[in-house]
């Protein structure tokens, strides 16, 4: 039984969901126009179902043109990681309906990805901030569990005593918990301001300036100056970002625990049984509401294999299965009619085709009109030919 050969891409490798004929069109199948009018036609089908007009698809579809798989590459979107230092008078938020700066309109644009923030500053703190594309990554650096340490420049009115240095490391009752700070470090300071370097092992919201309060001292300016491994540079002023350098991103992925950083290379799509996965983490979610729709990697699937294609339209289902007695017409114009079983008959020839094989016993098939000859009756006699009458 002849197969249709699977069409490998040699086209561009594609990183994110893709509109189905822009794609098409961009690995040669054809003019945005003529791919239209092909998935208008209901030749083109995506997951065995008619494809629509304006369709988007990504690396867990199966595209076929005319029942021919077509295999599309798309590769991980590429981690990155950007750093901002955030001034004070900015909110962490994509909107404020007090109208207030946000920092998401600081950030740049990034086609097919969206900028996630680690973590939060309120609007009277200031300091390291950080955003990345990954989902997973914002995940691991914000979740309790993985206790990413953060750091903290705090300015308060007045000093601490003894005894409030040993309750900070200790921990403090709050509204939410215990809080605690892992490190407590004399920063100086002159007049009635004291500067204290501390770290906490998460980010609940205001924890610092709770702690203080806690304590009856007031916090007067708050920056956060490092963040897990990353900690913000000297030269970056307020206002101002920048991002990773691969040497830096892949330290901070190896930190949290993430081996690569998701984007090297391509894979082929359209593979079948492939699942998709949350890209914050199939158990534990942040705290922080994320709108990021990102996927990481997964596995490398087992793809369809030439053999297991059917030659059918790739909008209907496979044919069933021939029943016992009956010829299995796969000849093709200018071939030969099937073979039939013992005891049946032999397939009717195509076209400028050739009579099916008959079986011992059986009866040769007939030959088409302008055909070739007959089959054989009983593998010896030859059938009808209607084109020689």
């Amino acid at each position: 039984m002849r197969r249709n050969p699977t069409r490998h891409s040699t086209e561009p490798v594609f990183t994110e969901p893709q509109r189905l004929h822009k794609v098409l069109a961009q690995c040669g199948y054809g003019s945005l126009r003529g791919i239209e009018e092909l998935i208008i036609a209901g030749r083109i089908s995506v997951n065995r179902q008619p494809a629509e007009v304006g369709q988007k698809v990504g690396p867990n579809d199966q595209i076929r043109i005319n029942g021919e798989l077509v295999r599309l590459r798309f590769a991980p979107p590429r981690t990155r990681v950007l750093l901002y230092h955030k001034p004070t008078g900015e909110i962490v938020s994509r909107a404020d309906p007090e109208g207030r700066p946000i920092v998401f309109d600081k950030l740049p644009r990034i086609g097919g990805a969206k900028w996630i923030a680690v973590g939060r500053l309120d609007f009277n703190s200031e300091g390291l901030l950080l955003f990345t594309t990954s989902g997973e990554l914002a995940n691991r650096l914000m979740h309790p569990r993985y206790e990413v340490e953060r750091e903290y420049a705090v300015r308060i009115v007045g000093t601490l005593t003894p005894e409030q240095e040993r309750a900070l490391l200790e921990g403090i009752k709050l509204d939410d918990g215990v809080g605690r700070v892992t490190s407590l470090a004399d920063g100086g300071g002159e007049g009635t301001n004291h500067w204290y370097k501390l770290t906490v092992p998460e980010g609940r919201n205001r924890e610092v300036r709770r702690l203080f309060e806690a304590l009856g001292l007031t916090v007067s300016r708050l920056i956060r100056t490092r963040y897990g491994v990353v900690a913000m540079p000297p030269q970056l002023k307020r206002g101002q970002m920048a991002e990773l350098e691969q040497a830096e991103l892949a330290r901070l992925l190896e930190a949290a625990g993430m081996t690569s950083a998701s984007g090297n290379g391509g894979r082929e799509g359209n593979a079948p049984g492939r699942q998709a996965q949350s890209g914050h983490g199939a158990q534990n979610t942040p705290r922080q509401e994320s709108d990021d729709d990102n996927q990481p990697l997964m596995s490398e699937p087992e793809v369809e294999s030439d053999e297991a294609l059917d030659e059918v339209d790739g909008n209907r289902a496979p044919p069933p299965s021939p029943r016992e007695g009956v010829a299995q017409p796969h000849g093709r114009p200018g071939g030969r009619g099937g073979h039939a079983p013992s005891g049946g008959r032999g397939a009717q020839g195509p076209p400028g085709g050739r009579g099916g094989q008959g079986p011992p016993g059986g009866r040769g098939g007939h030959g088409p009109r302008g055909g070739k000859r007959g089959g054989n009756r009983g593998g010896q006699q030859g059938g009808q030919d209607p084109g020689r009458r």
